[in-house]
C-alpha cells in the first residue's frame, strides 16, 4: 500500500467521523434511476456499512466509536415535507426493517430533546447512525494488515502508472514512486478525488471537491455530559452536519464540537470549490460562515459564552470525489487487465467504504458464486462500467437538489460527515 504522505493524512482521516446515512434523502431520486428494488439495496447496504463499521471498532482501541440516534434539523418547509414523503415510501418498500425506521418530531420536542433553537425550524428527523474517529478507525484497521504481512509505504506517492508487457512474473503495472518502481500484477486505486492524475480515463468522471470542517470548544451552556447526539442542519439547498467528540474521551479535545459545510453558502453554491485538490488552505467564507454556526443553531441562551480560549479550537479541508452521476466507481477498470478502482463516494464514504472494499476485494478475487451473491447485496449502480466512466461532470453533482417530494425528482444532499 503506497501513502503519499502520512499514514491516514488524506480525506479519510480529516472527516468528521459521521457514521450517518440519510438514505431517506436519496431514497425517491434512487427509485427513479435505479428502480425500487435497487433502491433499497443502497439503503439496507448503508445502514450494513455503518453497523460493520462500529462491530469492527470493538475490536480496535481508542477509537470513539459511538452509535447513537441522529437528528435531522430541518428549516426548509418544502424539505420537511419532502422528508415525511420520502420516509413513507421507504417504508412501504421495507415494512418492519430498520431501514426505514425514522422518528420525527416538532419544533418544541427539538428544542427539549436536543437544545436546538426554534427560530425558522420545521422539525426534526431521528434515526440510527454514528460517530467514530475515522483516523483512529483507519489506523487500527492498518496495524492488523501490516501485521498479516501487508507492506505499507508512507510518503510514498505514486507519481505515474503505466501498463507493460507482461512480465515472466505476470506482472503488467508499473508504478514510479520517488523511492523507486514497483511491478504488480494488479493496481487498486484507492484514490478517490486524485484518481484521474494517475489515469486519465477519469479526468472529469472523478471531480475533486474541497470540504471544509472546524471544531469549537462547548459554550459555557451546553449540557455538561456533552450533547446527546449527532446533528444535521439542513436548509434551503444545503445543510452543515456536526458530531459531538464523546465526553468520556480520554482525549484533551472531549466534547468538542465539530462541525463541517457550508458550500451552499458560497456563490454558486460553492461551485470554486470544485476541482480544487490544495487540502492545505482554507476557504476564509467558509472559515467565517462556520465559526457562527453553533450558537446559531442552538440559540444564544442555550449556548452561552464562549470558552475562554476561544470558540473555534481549529479548522482543516479535505478532498472528496465526486462522479456525474452520484454513486462510486468500484470495480475492474473497463478495459484494463488488473487495474481496480473503489472511489468517488460523494462525501458520503463512511457509509460506503468499508462494503465498497468488500464487494471490491470479492470481485478480485474473481470467485463466480461470490459475484452472484454481491447482487444480492451491492448494488449494480456503483459497479464500473464504461458507459459511465464515458460521462463527464457538468459544474456539480446531478442528483443533488432542494427536495425530493416526487420520485421523478433527483435527491436531496447529502454528504453528512
Amino acid at each position: 500500500m503506497l501513502e503519499a504522505r502520512t499514514v491516514t493524512s488524506g480525506a479519510t482521516g480529516r472527516n468528521g467521523g459521521h457514521t450517518k446515512a440519510a438514505s431517506y434523502r436519496s431514497f425517491l431520486h434512487h427509485v427513479s434511476v435505479l428502480g425500487l428494488d435497487q433502491a433499497c439495496l443502497i439503503a439496507r447496504m448503508e445502514l450494513a456499512n455503518i453497523r460493520a463499521v462500529h462491530a469492527f471498532a470493538a475490536d480496535l482501541k481508542d477509537t470513539e466509536s459511538r452509535p447513537c440516534q441522529t437528528v435531522d434539523a430541518i428549516y426548509d418547509p418544502e424539505q420537511w415535507e419532502a422528508a415525511k414523503v420520502a420516509v413513507d415510501a421507504m417504508r412501504r418498500a421495507m415494512p418492519d426493517e430498520d431501514t426505514s425506521r425514522y422518528e420525527f418530531y416538532d419544533a418544541k420536542e427539538m428544542k427539549g430533546r436536543f437544545h436546538v433553537d426554534v427560530e425558522g425550524l420545521c422539525g426534526g428527523v431521528g434515526y440510527e447512525a454514528g460517530s467514530i474517529s475515522a483516523y483512529r478507525f483507519t489506523t487500527g484497521v492498518l496495524e492488523m494488515c501490516v501485521a498479516k504481512g501487508m507492506k505499507l509505504f508512507a510518503n510514498t506517492p505514486a507519481t505515474s502508472l503505466q501498463k507493460q508487457d507482461i512480465t515472466k512474473d505476470g506482472h503488467r503495472w508499473t508504478v514510479q514512486t520517488p523511492k523507486g518502481t514497483i511491478t504488480a500484477k494488479r493496481v487498486i486505486l484507492a484514490t478517490n478525488g486524485y484518481t484521474a492524475s494517475l489515469h486519465k480515463p477519469f479526468q472529469g468522471a472523478i471531480v475533486p471537491l474541497r470540504g471544509q470542517i472546524t471544531a469549537h470548544r462547548p459554550g459555557s451552556n451546553m449540557p455538561r455530559p456533552g450533547l446527546p447526539t449527532t446533528y444535521s442542519f439542513i436548509y434551503g439547498g444545503g445543510y452543515e452536519y456536526m458530531i459531538p467528540r464523546p465526553s468520556s474521551s480520554p482525549s484533551p479535545f472531549a466534547g468538542d464540537i465539530v462541525i463541517g459545510g457550508g458550500l451552499a453558502r458560497l456563490p454558486d453554491e460553492g461551485l470554486e470549490e470544485y476541482g480544487v485538490t490544495d487540502d492545505a488552505r482554507l476557504n476564509p467564507a467558509v472559515s467565517a460562515y462556520l465559526h457562527d454556526t453553533t450558537p446559531r443553531y442552538f440559540g444564544a441562551a442555550s449556548w452561552g459564552a464562549d470558552d475562554p480560549e476561544g470558540r473555534a479550537r481549529a479548522e482543516w479541508t479535505g478532498i472528496m470525489g465526486f462522479t456525474p452521476d452520484g454513486f462510486p466507481f468500484v470495480g475492474r477498470v473497463p478495459g484494463e487487465d488488473g487495474l481496480w478502482v473503489c472511489a468517488a463516494f460523494q462525501g458520503h464514504g463512511m457509509v460506503m467504504c468499508w462494503m465498497c472494499a468488500k464487494a471490491l476485494a470479492l470481485m478480485v478475487q474473481g470467485n463466480a458464486d461470490d459475484d452472484d451473491d454481491l447482487a444480492s447485496w451491492f448494488p449494480a449502480a456503483f459497479r464500473i462500467t464504461p458507459e459511465r466512466l464515458a460521462e463527464r461532470f457538468q459544474g456539480r453533482p446531478s442528483h443533488t437538489t432542494k427536495t425530493a417530494m416526487a420520485a421523478e425528482q433527483p435527491a436531496m444532499p447529502r454528504g453528512h460527515e
